[in-house]
């Protein structure tokens, strides 16, 4: 069995790389790259959200570095960086730095702030809209005491059953 007929759960990638001529390649490397110019635009809308959600109350929200991996757990340093050899001299995939800046820093500070702004949205959308919808449940990880709806009794009182009481924006420690 050939490995994207087993994985068909998964982004088949590793399969089809190969077969892309050189310039789609190069080109899809680029397009890796072009996101570091919006990182400043991520980051100051991550913070701002972050702010917003302590201004109007809220403790025990994550921060960025809590999504960060480690340092101790990475495999490489410059020392011991392996590098792929290149097929022509002057291949970035030679370069101990290349890897080190990429698999070090640029990777996983990129990851943790999409996955902390993913969060910070998802607290901010339990807090603002306690209602239901079928893709509610993928936001547990932003799971809330109370949203502003559950805080006003009068309010509390017109939503459903199941938004007053999904464990998502509500808790057993109701004030």
């Amino acid at each position: 069995m050939k490995a994207c007929e087993s994985c068909h759960e998964r982004v088949n990638i590793g399969c089809h790389h190969k077969q892309q001529p050189v310039i789609a390649r190069a080109i899809g490397l680029l397009f890796i790259y072009l996101p570091i110019l919006t990182l400043p635009f991520v980051i100051s809308s991550a913070y701002l959200t972050y702010w917003s959600l302590k201004l109007v109350g809220a403790e025990n929200v994550k921060k960025w570095g809590d999504y960060l991996p480690s340092r101790a757990s990475h495999r490489y340093n410059l020392k011991n960086q392996i590098t792929m050899d290149g097929s022509f001299k002057f291949s970035m995939a030679q370069s101990k730095l290349f890897w080190i800046l990429n698999c070090t820093w640029y990777c996983p500070y990129s990851v943790a702030l999409f996955e902390w702004h993913a969060y910070l949205v998802k607290v901010v959308e339990n807090w603002w809209c306690p209602f239901g919808h079928d893709r509610k449940d993928s936001y547990v990880d932003g799971a809330i005491d109370q949203s502003f709806w559950h805080i006003y009794p009068e309010e509390k009182a017109k939503l459903t059953e199941a938004d007053k009481n999904n464990p998502i924006f509500t808790s057993d420690k109701v004030e």
